[in-house]
């Protein structure tokens, strides 16, 4: 059976995001570690679009971290940002580009908008 993060990298990651920035530009490769191997995923990002492939290939940030870290971002656990500051996963290179992998991975079920308190949606 496939993991949570494999599944989303292959069914909801490759596509069109409007919700990315348009300048948003860059080059991911995931290093997803499983026992003695690792699963390298690579995302191109340009003018909202993301391109998803299997390659090794060197890329503006690479980020390495368990296959079961990975699962937890995918199923909405996780924050990249929470997990780096656990030590849960290593970046290297361009770490602007990490923000953007938070906004490819879903948030926490039930999860609202910050942005869409301060616009009369629950006032007093």
């Amino acid at each position: 059976m496939a993991s949570a993060a494999v599944q989303h990298l292959e069914r909801r990651v490759a596509g069109r995001h409007p919700d990315l920035p348009a300048s948003t530009a860059g080059s991911l490769r995931l290093d997803l570690r499983d026992g003695g191997q690792t699963e390298h995923w690579y995302l191109t990002i340009e003018h909202q679009d993301v391109r998803v492939t299997r390659s090794a290939e060197d890329a503006e940030l690479v980020v390495r971290a368990d296959r079961e870290v990975f699962d937890r971002m995918a199923e909405g656990r996780l924050h990249p940002a929470a997990a780096l500051l656990r030590n849960d996963l290593t970046v290297q290179g361009n770490l602007r580009l990490l923000l953007t992998l938070r906004r490819l991975f879903p948030g926490p079920s039930g999860a609202r908008d910050p942005r869409a308190a301060g616009c009369g949606g629950g006032g007093r």
